[in-house]
């Protein structure tokens, strides 16, 4: 694989970038708290910690999980951690940077998606983006404040980031065999995270990923819609599911067949965690990447059988494949912006029953809008919650 050569390469530079940063720092006060690599898979933590060991960086990685925890249960580990190191006064909390190679490239950008708030910018080396894609979870809003730098190789890997960068978000392919480690500091180096951004855009389907900057969406209702702000999902290639309900599944168990890993709190499907899928349709699977195949051929809606394995038994469950294009898809979006010049804040939701908005004492005094409603003058900072009843919006102090 040609990245592999290239992240030699990077290892090559390390002497490189210290040189680099010596120069730099000779020219101007180095910041007090030093920046972090994100990783959000722990099984490429080793590479990382050297090379941010050269560059005099941190790395943050999720801690306390179990080997098999699903891909959102790192994603809000790996935020918390950032939280605490970040109280812990051991980062700067404006530089923190995602990072992943290889396969990892695709948690990378799913993070990013998830979270999009903690984030200074992204990394992904190597690897490709297609299956953060299939899941459904990659949302346009959710890049308009960071970017993301992708070194790959090959044709289908650039189309693949000029289909994103299309589609509204900000990435920079560059081919990894003319990228060194010392190039990628210095391109991370120059971003940071805004802090009170006067506007943002966050899409999510799941209220434990609602935080968007100083506005945290905290309850969904599916019926409370607005069609002003449109689904900005980017769809990865066709794919089919399983009509067995949503659950996420460890994608680098080595099989046979995929692993429950996780199912939602209101899951009331045939699975449990703990299954093992062995068999669709009377064929066995070997591992994720043939279920994930599998899905991709299912362009008709049909019954099949499959096959579970639970403990030492055998359970055959009955379902059907259920073509992409006939399934609804829902999510909740705000979008909330500061406008100086009217003393105004104001924020549109689709499908957002309840949320917390955190007011800086530098935009008072300011008047709250929510949906076009007027919703509380402002003359005193911090957090005040707006929630729907029975189709009244109020807003009150949060508790």
């Amino acid at each position: 694989m040609k990245s592999r050569n290239s992240l030699r390469r990077f290892g090559r530079a390390c002497a490189i970038t210290s040189v680099l940063l010596g120069a730099a720092s000779a020219q101007q006060t180095p910041p007090a708290k030093p920046p972090a690599f994100a990783v959000a898979d722990t099984d490429d933590l080793s590479q990382w910690q050297t090379w941010a060991g050269s560059l005099g960086w941190r790395v943050l990685a999720p801690t306390g999980l179990p080997p098999d925890a699903g891909i959102d249960a790192r994603v809000l580990a790996l935020a918390a951690a950032v939280r605490q190191a970040a109280a812990n006064g051991e980062i700067d909390p404006d530089r923190v940077y995602l990072a992943g190679r290889g396969e990892s490239a695709a948690a990378v950008f799913y993070a990013a998606s998830r979270s999009p708030d903690v984030w200074a910018a992204a990394v992904a080396v190597g690897g490709t983006l297609a299956a953060a894609l299939d899941t459904n979870r990659i949302f346009a809003a959710n890049f308009g404040r960071f970017p993301v730098l992708w070194a790959a190789e090959g044709e289908e890997q650039r189309a693949l980031a000029a289909k994103l960068n299309a589609a509204g978000i900000r990435i920079e392919f560059r081919p990894a065999a003319a990228l060194s480690l010392a190039e990628i500091a210095q391109w991370l180096a120059g971003k940071s995270r805004p802090r009170s951004p006067s506007l943002v855009d966050c899409e999510t389907t799941s209220e434990a990923f609602g935080s968007c900057y100083w506005v945290r969406m905290m309850a969904f209702d599916a019926n409370a819609r607005n069609d002003v702000l449109p689904l900005s999902l980017v769809r990865g290639e066709p794919m089919a599911s399983l009509d067995l309900g949503p659950f996420e599944y460890a994608e680098k168990d080595p099989g046979p067949g995929i692993l429950v890993t996780a199912l939602p709190p209101k899951y009331n499907g045939p699975l449990k965690e703990g299954d093992r899928i062995i068999s669709v349709d009377g064929k066995p699977l070997a591992d994720a990447r043939a279920y994930q195949a599998f899905l991709r051929s299912g362009t008709e809606e049909k019954s099949v059988g499959v096959m579970v394995q639970r403990g030492k038994e055998r359970k055959r469950i009955e379902t059907r494949v259920v073509p992409r294009n006939v399934q609804p898809f829902v999510s909740a979006r705000v979008q909330a912006r500061y406008v100086p010049e009217d003393s105004e804040i104001q924020i549109v939701s689709r499908m957002v029953t309840r949320m917390q908005v955190t007011v800086p004492p530098e935009w008072l005094p300011v008047t709250l809008y929510w949906n076009g409603l007027s919703m509380q003058d402002l003359n005193q900072p911090g957090c005040i919650a707006l929630r729907t009843e029975q189709e009244i919006l109020r807003a009150e102090k949060c508790p």
